[in-house]
């Protein structure tokens, strides 16, 4: 029997890391594609079944390049988890055009280049599942988040209309929603973040939601996420006001 395979983008540390070492421990095949080589490299020394594709997601004929070349090593791919993504709080304070489009770039559009890539594999396929990786700043507007906030928000509509388009194929797509992860992007935030949880949480997480259970969004913690989602349905007047009250003093 063939092992199954995932390509895990965003793969070299944080979330994407830990998604890698526990499928790998699961007997996988595990692809995983970054920027930094010697991130990939490291993860690849300690794990026999995890091999590295260098990508920068931006480039969109070098995702198709890297996709052929996951392919033609393992002949399949089952799970994409696209998980690319860049936050500089210093720079989402005010209006930075220039930050917000290379968050866009990043975040969305490396996104959609790393789908565009697999589409017509997995529509010939007719099963497998496409996972995008947004986060809890999608749900609904938040202080300093001009960028990494509106990327995700854009995520999530992306998500939700490209499941009516792969449903057709056969093909499951997943939004995975994280809360507040360890990570060295979360370590840039100069606020008390709640429920703060690792990156192996996160996995488990994440394994069960995409292996197990067949829903659509994948959200962690739930004692977290479910107050958001609830939050998110308030009219604008009380949202506003509530959520301003609660980051006002938020600063460490």
């Amino acid at each position: 029997m063939n092992k199954k395979t995932i390509w895990i983008t965003g793969g070299s540390t944080g979330i994407g890391k830990a998604l890698a070492i526990k499928f790998s421990s699961k007997g996988w095949n595990v692809a995983v594609s970054a920027r930094r080589l010697e991130l990939l490299n490291e993860l690849c020394d300690q794990y026999e079944n995890i091999t590295a594709f260098p990508l920068d997601v931006t480039q969109k004929e070098n995702c198709f390049k890297v996709f052929n070349e996951i392919k033609n090593k393992f002949n399949d791919i089952d799970i994409c988890f696209f998980s690319t993504g860049t936050w500089n709080p210093k720079k989402e304070k005010d209006i930075d055009v220039e930050q917000m489009e290379k968050v866009f770039k990043v975040n969305f559009f490396g996104t959609v280049n790393t789908i565009k890539a697999v589409e017509q594999h997995f529509k010939d396929r007719k099963n497998g599942v496409i996972t995008i990786v947004s986060s809890i700043a999608g749900y609904r507007g938040l202080p300093n988040s001009t960028g990494y906030g509106p990327s995700k928000s854009a995520l999530n509509n992306l998500a939700e209309s490209l499941y009516f388009d792969f449903k057709r194929s056969n093909v499951r797509v997943c939004l995975v929603s994280p809360g507040f992860i360890k990570t060295p992007m979360t370590d840039k935030n100069d606020f008390k973040m709640p429920f703060l949880k690792t990156p192996e949480y996160a996995a488990n997480q994440i394994y069960d939601g995409l292996v197990n259970k067949k829903s659509f969004e994948i959200h962690f913690p739930k004692a977290l996420t479910l107050t958001l989602k609830i939050l998110s349905f308030l009219p604008s007047r009380l949202y506003f006001n509530l959520v301003g009250r609660l980051t006002k003093y938020q600063k460490k």
